[in-house]
């Protein structure tokens, strides 16, 4: 399948800009021949202009048509074969076992939003009829979305993934400014979503693909009146970007960022003198996996110092020689994770603990690396808090309990947090659950946070600087209620209203007539 390197505007490809940008293989350190096109400012514009246009149709087609159209995403994405498997492990250096699954995980994530739209009760369609008037209310699309994707995730956190397509379930049109981490692989995806479109007769403008190298597009995008919402996985420092800008508006509109995290793992002394040796495997394995590149890596352990706690390091020690090295995504990736963990081993209190020493060449290859600390240096300093993306986590070890507390005390909102602990521990340990409760949207007990199940009661989010709206996850059927809003409707005749909330329910979903949850038509005598 051809890469043309052009943007992607409603139904056709585009390229005036001379200003261009290629790709990067991260295994071999040399750049892919195609050349993609920054999208010029009248680019950005058309397809600004073009999802305007489309929002009021598109936003009124029935559940069914909606559902056809991510239905027919699915099957495009799956025709790609292993062409999109292939170009996405050029682009990302990630293995083709783990690139398989995620693409899996994409098509679930889009056919649960199909099977949502044909479900229908999550508008929540609520009916009043016992006042002096009619009242009905329910969630209808907010109007144009941005997506911005991120590097480590290039189906399920980009082009098609968790934002858009509950974005396109809710009825909002997309407009994604492609990583350029992995172009090839968003046009792509962007091929297969416009087929689909065509091919369900969607109308022009539902989708728009937009690559840039630098921040202009984002920019523009962000302040045009047009978009109504933000969805981005990346940096804090580029989730903040655009936060500021959004809130630099007119009219203010959300960016739902997700914007890193460390995961905090705390280990309680009966459960490593236990479990010492599983506990040991899960997480060095979770630091390591595919580079250490999760948004849900543990990047900080806490432990208290004894007996159980030298036994499991023994144990960690052994497993996390034996992990394999990866290359990371980016050569950017990479120097920053050699700076970073350079700096934070670089303090003299902080010590290598473990290292892989299994050899692995690459221009881009990081070496996983484990180190220790206590209390004290990490409460004294804040660069310790802050995410090493990639292959590391730092162990921090205190004499008590009540200084592991100040230590979790001290830390800003987290995607997860787990504790390792026995029953006999839970009492001692339930003020530490406490505390984590505080600070992450997701608790783990007796487990690491990597593996995200794509389920309804999986909540992927945090308080803030997880996230910038702790409320919301991107992952799970509840992640469309980023794109819709309340909107009631007093004294409408039938025949003006939605489908969801007419007396003869068309579409037969479960609503809330007069406070009781039913699906049979409202009697009008």
């Amino acid at each position: 399948m051809r890469i043309t390197g052009k943007n992607l505007i409603g139904f056709e490809w585009s390229a005036q800009s001379a200003d261009t940008f290629q790709a990067y293989n991260p295994s071999s350190a040399t750049f892919l021949p195609e050349e993609f096109h920054n999208a010029t400012s009248s680019e950005t514009e058309r397809a600004l202009q073009l999802a305007a246009k489309c929002y009021p149709v598109y936003s009124k087609l029935s559940p069914e048509r909606r559902a056809a159209f991510l239905e027919a995403v699915c099957q495009e994405i799956i025709n790609l074969g292993d062409t999109l498997l292939e170009r996405a492990h050029v682009e990302t250096g990630l293995p083709i076992t783990r690139l398989r699954n995620e693409r899996e995980r994409t098509i679930k994530q889009i056919s649960q939003f199909a099977a949502l739209l044909k479900e229908g009760s999550w508008v929540n369609a609520t009916i009043d009829t016992q006042t002096p008037f009619s009242l009905r209310k329910m969630y209808i699309p907010l109007g144009a979305v941005a997506v911005f994707g991120s590097s480590n995730f290039p189906f399920a956190y980009s082009v098609a993934g968790v934002d858009t397509g509950p974005a396109l379930a809710a009825g909002c049109p997309v407009i994604v400014k492609a990583h350029p981490a992995h172009p090839g692989v968003s046009e792509l995806t962007a091929a297969a979503i416009l087929k689909a479109a065509q091919h369900t007769n969607m109308p022009e403008g539902v989708f728009s693909l937009l690559f840039d190298k630098g921040y202009a597009v984002a920019a523009q995008i962000v302040k045009h009146p047009v978009i109504k919402a933000v969805a981005f996985t990346g940096s804090q420092r580029g989730g903040m970007a655009l936060h500021t800008l959004a809130n630099e508006r007119k009219d203010p509109i959300p960016v739902y960022a997700e914007m890193g995290s460390i995961n905090p793992i705390v280990l309680l002394p009966e459960a490593l003198k236990q479990n010492g040796a599983a506990i040991a495997a899960q997480i060095a394995n979770s630091i390591t996996t595919n580079g250490g590149q999760f948004c849900t890596k543990p990047g900080l352990i806490f432990a208290l110092e004894g007996p159980e706690l030298d036994q499991f390091l023994n144990y960690f020690q052994e497993q996390f020689s034996q992990t394999q090295p990866a290359p990371l995504l980016t050569k950017g990736i990479f120097e920053n994770f050699v700076r970073l963990s350079d700096e934070a081993t670089g303090l003299g209190a902080v010590t290598q603990q473990a290292v892989s020493t299994v050899v692995m060449d690459g221009e881009n290859t990081a070496v996983p690396l484990f180190a220790q600390t206590d209390v004290a240096t990490f409460l004294d300093n804040p660069m310790l808090k802050e995410e090493i993306f990639g292959p590391y986590s730092l162990l921090v070890t205190a004499k008590s309990l009540k200084l592991l507390k100040e230590a979790v005390l001290s830390l800003q909102g987290q995607l997860t947090a787990s504790v390792f602990m026995t029953p006999d521990e839970w009492e001692e340990g339930g003020g530490m659950l406490a505390l984590l409760q505080e600070r992450a949207g997701r608790v783990i007990m007796n487990g690491v946070p990597t593996g995200v199940e794509v389920r309804t009661s999986m909540h992927h989010g945090g308080p803030f600087p997880a996230t910038t709206y702790p409320f919301f996850t991107s992952v799970g059927k509840d992640s469309i209620l980023r794109f819709v809003r309340p909107q009631t409707f007093q004294n409408w005749p039938e025949e003006l209203l939605p489908g969801e909330l007419q007396n003869s329910n068309p579409f037969g979903i479960m609503r809330r007539v007069n406070d009781q949850w039913t699906s049979a038509p409202v009697s009008t005598t």
